[in-house]
């Protein structure tokens, strides 16, 4: 069920533009205001930060929002040694991954311009983009190799055929064809928010010869996890060019309960099958990466099979001998992403920690963690001789670029791209608490006061529960569930990270296994209570909660645990455990977290199961759901609607037939965030 990469935690895709109406000039000619989803929209939405190979430019993507259009847009841009911004494509074809050539001169990147997507080129200095690849089916991710020619990519193919246009084929004659039944012998037929078709994705090389391809999993029914979630991490080219490194996973009967993702090498020509690097670990191993000299490969590895939210830690392997060791073994923390410092001495994460996402160097003595950030949300790491550039973000705004140099002063920050819309639009306060709460154990929370903040006054309260459940709601300007909205429209919102959440070292992630609504639910509480006794301006009178998938399950837990709160509102959440197991596609999440299977373990599916105390529900409650959320379907969120009725309760359905278990459509994102805060002001006026 993978509630981990779900509702709190992940964001819309969308974010609006200068040219988009209700974009950031339409926001800041209405003239300061409290922050609401139109200003969340009108956010430019930077990611993919590619350094120049001498360190001292930064290409990346931004994503502007076309309202009307309902639709995000994405162009390349790039940051210069001297500050000044300059943009490099101009189209609403959709254009990301920037990999800088050896020389500078030049950035290959992702485009649909074409109709497909496929690999195109862009000088730095302007100029019209080219196209590279002209390949029958779309390019899903792609690495330049070492000598700015050939490109590692990954496409989706029938593992059966031989090539990609045989595959292209077949799909031209299942469109043509009147007959859409499917037939399927094992698990899984369906994933996230699509229909399974067979197809695979695998690891190709290509060359700008016009030859054909090589496919390195020619033959093989197993799958580089490039889709939906991964990209063109889960491959790595070594830098001599004679190797391709990726992760996948063999594709079977127990597809859809095991995460056993191995790392495999093969070479780049495609003389000779894969061979596994990691087949002594049953658990998940990712994220391959090449030192700059090619004589180590770092990765991270988990330790639990079965487990998608055990602690990810750093591994070396000597690439001449095989021989690992583990990085940094003792810190207790799970690493996000990896990326090798330029002399390769350190490898640098990004990890949850302690309500904040932070960077770390790890090495090079074995047990040496530098931190590089303190506060807010920091990611995509990208190491040069200079330093290294990252973005940050943090609950008072979106992403910039900004640079740290380890020990030569604190980091910098080089863009301001949302400057309009954040002068524009006023946000609430916020800061950290601590407490204690289940077993004794000190959790972490956060507290956002409602614009126009007045201490004299009383204002209502929304608990806001995250997804996961092993996940954290800190210091982070989410794209749906963020707070500030709340905070615009006058209510105070608490965000507590309970057991289960991460960034406070594994055992407390581990803390939830079997115990859905023990300690997490008592933790909520007591962070509620606290923060009442706390802060005197919150009307616990007024108290309402609301959540995502597990937010949504805990809201369903909730509603027949107590009266203290006058609404509640559950998007993507279980009614009842037992037959979520049965309807959801990652068997391994609810196996592990419920430790076992519903027949093996009858009483740890009952033990925390909303639907067992339906006959105590009186809260008025808001139930959100998309038909394509195929991780808990939407039948569970009928399910809570009917009960709801059923019994009398005053309630809502908000269904998007067009949504799967996040919203990403801009348009349904305002009417998401209308319903919700109408319902909201409805019940704790």
């Amino acid at each position: 069920m993978n509630i981990r990469c779900c509702a709190l935690l992940l964001a819309l895709t969308a974010c609006t533009g200068p040219s988009s109406t209700g974009g950031p000039a339409a926001a800041a000619a209405r003239g300061p205001h409290a922050f609401s989803v139109q200003d969340m929209l009108a956010m430019d939405r930077v990611s993919e930060l590619s350094a120049s190979p001498d360190g001292t430019r930064v290409a990346f993507a931004l994503r502007r929002t076309d309202l009307a259009g309902n639709r995000g847009i994405t162009n390349l841009w790039l940051l210069d040694a001297d500050g000044s911004l300059h943009q490099l494509t101009d189209d609403d074809a959709g254009n990301s991954s920037p990999r800088w050539s050896p020389d500078g001169r030049s950035l290959c990147f992702l485009s649909s311009l074409g109709g497909s997507s496929q690999v195109w080129r862009v000088s730095v200095h302007g100029g019209r983009a080219t196209q590279l690849t002209h390949l029958p089916l779309d390019v899903n991710a792609f690495k330049l190799f070492p000598d700015g020619e050939r490109l590692a990519l990954a496409m989706e193919v029938y593992p059966a055929l031989a090539t990609p246009a045989e595959t292209a084929r077949k799909d031209a004659q299942l469109a043509a064809s009147k007959v859409k039944a499917r037939i399927y012998d094992q698990l899984m037929f369906r994933h996230w928010s699509t229909w399974e078709d067979g197809k695979r994705s695998h690891v190709f090389t290509w060359t700008p010869d016009g030859k054909p391809p090589v496919d390195l999993m020619m033959g093989w029914d197993a799958d580089c996890p490039t889709q939906p979630f991964g990209g063109a991490e889960d491959f790595a080219v070594a830098p001599d060019g004679s190797t391709v490194v990726f992760a996948a996973k063999n594709v079977g009967q127990a597809d859809a309960w095991s995460t056993n993702v191995d790392l495999w090498a093969a070479p780049a020509d495609g003389s000779a099958p894969p061979r596994c690097l990691t087949a002594s670990n049953e658990a998940l191993d990712g994220l391959p990466s090449f030192s700059p000299d090619g004589t180590t490969l770092a990765y991270v590895a988990m330790s639990h099979p079965g487990y998608e939210s055990d602690r990810q830690q750093v591994v070396l392997m000597d690439w001449t001998s095989g021989a690992t060791r583990k990085l940094a073994a003792g810190w207790d923390r799970s690493a996000a992403s990896l990326a090798w410092s330029a002399d390769g001495t350190q490898v640098l994460v990004d990890a949850d920690d302690n309500g904040h996402h932070n960077l770390f160097a790890l090495g090079p003595a074995p047990e040496a963690v530098s931190q590089l950030t303190q506060t807010g949300t920091n990611t995509e790491p990208v190491p040069t001789a200079q330093g290294v550039f990252f973005l940050r973000d943090d609950l008072a705004g979106p992403a910039d670029i900004w640079h740290t140099r380890a020990g030569v002063g604190a980091p910098v920050q080089l863009t301001h791209l949302n400057a309009a819309q954040l002068a524009a639009a006023r946000t609430g306060a916020f800061e950290p608490f601590t407490f204690t709460g289940a077993h004794g154990d000190s959790v972490h929370a956060w507290l956002v006061k409602p614009v126009d903040f007045d201490p004299a006054k009383k204002y209502p309260v929304v608990l806001l529960v995250h997804g996961g459940p092993q996940g954290s709601m800190g210091n982070h300007f989410h794209y749906r569930w963020n707070p500030q909205a709340f905070a615009g429209a006058g209510l105070a919102a608490v965000m507590i990270d309970f057991h289960g959440s991460t960034g406070y070292g594994q055992a407390f992630c581990d803390a939830i296994r079997g115990d859905w609504g023990g300690a997490p639910y008592e933790d909520l509480m007591k962070g509620l209570d606290h923060a009442l006794s706390a802060y005197p301006f919150l009307d616990g009178a007024r108290a309402g909660a609301a959540g995502g998938s597990f937010g949504g399950y805990m809201i369903n837990w909730i509603q027949g645990q107590t009266t203290r709160f006058k609404a509640l509102v559950a998007h993507s959440g279980n009614l009842d455990e037992r037959m979520a197991y049965y309807d959801t596609e990652e068997l391994w999440f609810p196996e592990w977290d419920h430790q076992g299977t519903p027949w093996d373990n009858a009483a740890g599916y009952a033990k925390h199961n909303p639907i067992e105390f339906v006959s105590q529900w009186q809260t008025p409650e808001l139930v959100i759901h998309g038909d394509l959320d195929y991780r808990v379907v939407q039948t569970q969120g009928m399910s809570v609607f009917t009960a709801l009725q059923r019994r009398g309760v005053p309630s809502r359905f908000l269904r998007f037939p067009d949504e799967n278990h996040w919203i990403l459509k801009p348009q349904n994102s305002v009417l998401w965030h209308e319903t919700v805060l109408d319902w909201f002001h409805t019940w704790l006026k």
